[in-house]
């Protein structure tokens, strides 16, 4: 079943954003939909910070390995809320025409 209160940080796989959301629920499949593209941002997000050197915003300290993780999340999360790139509205239609489609 979905768990909304799981947190993004726990999910490795964007796929789990997806896992066992309840398709006939269009309110579940939109926040799957959302949960989905802010997870993909998170992964290509931290790609993007992947090799660069330490210290600036997180520091270089013990933790910082931590601190640059739980930016990231939160950059990801911004972005997602702010309207996304437009990923949460493609896989919201997905879903719903393989619901439709199922029947």
């Amino acid at each position: 079943m979905f768990n909304p209160a799981q947190s993004v940080s726990a999910q490795a796989n964007p796929i789990d954003a997806l896992a066992g959301v309840d398709r006939s629920n269009k309110s579940a499949v939109r926040d799957a939909s959302e949960k989905y593209e802010s997870v993909f941002l998170k992964n290509m997000l931290e790609a993007m910070f992947t090799g660069l050197e330490e210290g600036g915003t997180w520091g270089s300290g013990n933790g910082a390995e931590a601190w640059r993780g739980m930016m990231i999340d939160e950059y990801a999360k911004s972005v997602s809320d702010a309207g996304g790139i437009g990923l949460a509205d493609t896989i919201e239609r997905q879903l719903l025409e393989l619901q439709e489609n199922s029947q």
